[in-house]
């Protein structure tokens, strides 16, 4: 191929791929698709991206046609330990494009017969930043190549380069929709208590100052009724404006699942084992679903008390809700019974975590979550 016919062929590479970032409104499929692309106008087998946080925590975040070996046990060997790439990555040394003089992931799989590794043996990885902010590493192979040219480096550099400025740009966009969300509840929490809540109260207040202008025991029963569903109906608005705008969040979930206890009326016993310091979108996620759980409690078990117990174990954080009330006929291998459980579920798995309900008629109820720790995040 002459010089000009690879430059050409590398150009029409970088528009394929700027037009598909440019498209990408979330990062799952924009990695994922971006890679392939890569794959595909380079002539390359396979490729990896890994995302990196500030406490150098990794996970692989998108793959492309990983051979066998890198694929065993569900991807583990992608996911655990240490290699020369991200080792200098972290250190400060991998600023450019590189070639790796071999994979240790791949010399493992070799060593301990993980599975075929289709004769790739060597990558070149290139770190993925936008300015001075770095996300993680890009990694391409292919069989039998053990040394990416000067331009070939270079163009990995510039698919990189657009890549950081992607992940930046959806990154500010996912944070800026999140803060709308956190705006548009505390306006309508505002709306609600400064209207609904307090013409609720004010009816309270009418139906038990007109109780002492009659001796009607019909009027008397009415009244009575309209105040009790009244005061219902307030404590119910109390509870809607807590789940929008949660107050003590910032003091932990325990504390904020206690205070939103006493709002709902139950006596809640805790017990927390283990010291954590929880990412905000776990936090949030436990909040949710121990909101939730706490609803149900109030309007289905019959019983005012409730106990919570958050453990931190073997690199896992697990919350466990449950109650001795009337509990209801549940069989694991059915459908969930509500949206709410479903709700509970949904949000469980999707940060990788395990939702577990056990219920039995007259013994009561018990919702447990189970989710992995990134590496650095309990102590």
């Amino acid at each position: 191929m002459t010089q000009e016919n690879q430059r050409i062929q590398e150009l029409r590479a970088l528009k394929i791929i700027a037009e598909s970032l440019n498209k990408a409104i979330d990062l799952p499929t924009m990695l994922g698709s971006v890679l392939k692309e890569l794959i595909q106008v380079t002539g390359l087998q396979t490729g990896w991206i890994f995302l990196i946080d500030e406490k150098g925590n990794y996970t692989l975040a998108a793959e492309h046609q990983l051979p066998d070996a890198l694929r065993s046990n569900n991807k583990k060997p992608m996911c655990e330990g240490g290699c020369w790439c991200i080792d200098r990555y972290q250190d400060g040394r991998l600023k450019r494009a590189s070639n790796i003089i071999a994979c240790k992931r791949l010399e493992d799989a070799v060593k301990f017969e993980w599975g075929e590794t289709e004769d790739i043996t060597h990558h070149a990885t290139v770190p993925l930043h936008a300015g001075e902010e770095k996300f993680g590493l890009l990694n391409v192979a292919a069989p039998s190549k053990t040394h990416f040219s000067d331009a070939e480096l270079a163009l990995l550099e510039s698919v990189a380069y657009q890549i950081g400025t992607a992940i930046k740009r959806i990154r500010l966009s996912e944070n800026e929709q999140h803060l709308s969300i956190l705006a548009e509840r505390n306006r309508l929490a505002r709306d609600l208590h400064d209207s609904v809540n307090q013409l609720l109260f004010s009816l309270t207040l009418t139906a038990r100052g007109t109780k002492e202008l009659t001796t009607d025991p019909q009027v008397l029963e009415m009244l009575t009724y309209m105040q009790d569903l009244s005061q219902e109906a307030l404590s119910e608005m109390r509870a809607l404006i807590w789940q929008l705008r949660p107050e003590g969040l910032e003091n932990g979930v325990v504390s904020a699942l206690l205070n939103y206890g006493k709002v709902l009326g139950l006596i809640i016993h805790s017990e927390v084992k283990g010291v954590i310091d929880l990412p905000n979108h776990m936090e949030e996620c436990l909040w949710r679903i121990g909101q939730e759980a706490l609803n149900n409690c109030k309007k289905h078990s019959g019983n005012k008390e409730a106990c919570i117990l958050i453990e931190v174990k073997n690199k896992r954080v697990s919350m466990e809700i449950k109650d001795t009330g009337t509990g209801f006929s549940f069989i694991q291998t059915e459908e969930l019974p509500s949206l709410g459980l479903r709700s509970m579920k949904e949000r469980t798995e999707a940060i990788g975590g395990r939702f577990i309900l056990l219920s039995e008629l007259g013994k009561g109820t018990m919702v447990r979550v189970e989710m992995p720790l990134a590496k650095g995040e309990n102590s």
